[in-house]
């Protein structure tokens, strides 16, 4: 099957950059570990995994080809839908490139200083594929998580912002996407995502794996996340660089989205074409669960192809889950 990418394009002459002069960040956050009543307390759970518009269960769907290009042009009929292993009829189908917030996660410790420009690269790149009506958050990851700049459709602030980010410093990166998932309170558009640039795993959180994940299962937010890893023989100086692309595999897979590995910074353009392109490019599948479903429980969510024999070999990106509305 063919793909189409387009995108809506909105370039920023440098011309018209400000630079803006040294200043404190906008907020400072450490992020303390929480006790597991505060980690899945009320606010996030009123926020269900898959997003609910009354009683319609909505699941973004991304499809992709071998080569992990978007699949463009398919229909209701070729999606089967599964709800805790319970056949859904799918009543709502969408293909529509509709705007969504977007939280930077930019890794700026020291290991990443060689990479730093390219990284910054890659970010404008994406940036400059973006829906006009997108907006974005920045937040920078080093010894501790800062929130840079909050939502903003200004690609330009987000812009200022990357400029004058340095590295140094260890990794606080599950601390960074929890400050993320803060932030997307503010978020005004319903389809939500976190895209990640980082070298390696974690090595100076408070917040563990098990919390963050715990937090994705209760948040309609798939995470992206563009790993610019070493060769494997380098991986294995610390446990957290060996462990890192595994980690943002698991975090991507978990909400639907994806990592892409990039070994040679100078593919970092190109790959934030390709996030781009996914975010740009998704379906929406809807049903309304029966009243026996809607217990406020975790329901498991399998989305499955409909498609000829001896097709081409495609691959389903979606949520593992959602929290189902109570009746």
């Amino acid at each position: 099957m063919g793909c189409n990418l387009s995108f809506a394009r909105r370039l920023i002459p440098l011309s018209i950059v400000l630079i803006l002069p040294a200043q404190e960040p906008n907020v400072i956050i450490q992020p303390r570990t929480p006790p597991p009543s505060a980690a899945t307390g009320s606010a996030d759970r009123a926020a269900p995994n898959l997003r609910v518009d009354a009683n319609l269960v909505l699941i973004p769907v991304l499809v992709t080809d071998a080569a992990d290009r978007p699949v463009t042009g398919l229909e209701r009929e070729h999606f089967r839908l599964l709800d805790d292993r319970s056949e859904q009829t799918i009543s709502h189908f969408t293909a529509e490139d509709v705007p969504v917030s977007v939280g930077l996660v930019f890794d700026s410790s020291g290991s990443m200083g060689p990479k730093l420009k390219k990284a910054q690269a890659g970010v404008m790149q994406f940036l400059k594929t973006a829906n006009p009506a997108d907006e974005f958050s920045l937040v920078q990851v080093n010894d501790r998580a800062l929130l840079l700049q909050g939502f903003t459709d200004r690609i330009e602030e987000i812009q200022n912002r990357l400029m004058f980010i340095g590295s140094k410093g260890r990794t606080a990166l599950l601390d960074a996407i929890a400050l993320s998932l803060n932030e997307m309170r503010h978020a005004k558009h319903s389809r939500k995502a976190i895209l990640i640039l980082s070298d390696g795993g974690d090595n100076n959180s408070r917040y563990t794996t098990k919390e963050i994940k715990a937090r994705l299962r209760e948040m309609d937010v798939q995470v992206y996340s563009i790993g610019i890893m070493e060769p494997l023989a380098f991986r294995m100086r610390s446990p957290e660089e060996a462990e890192g692309a595994a980690l943002l595999a698991n975090i991507a897979q978990q909400t639907g989205g994806q990592l892409f590995e990039v070994g040679d910074p100078d593919e970092l353009p190109g790959i934030a074409v390709r996030v781009s392109a996914a975010l740009r490019n998704q379906y929406v599948l809807g049903y309304v669960p029966t009243a026996g479903m809607r217990d406020g429980k975790y329901h498991r969510v399998q989305v499955k192809l409909v498609r000829a024999k001896g097709g081409p070999p495609l691959r389903v990106s979606f949520r593992s889950g959602y929290f189902a509305p109570v009746n």
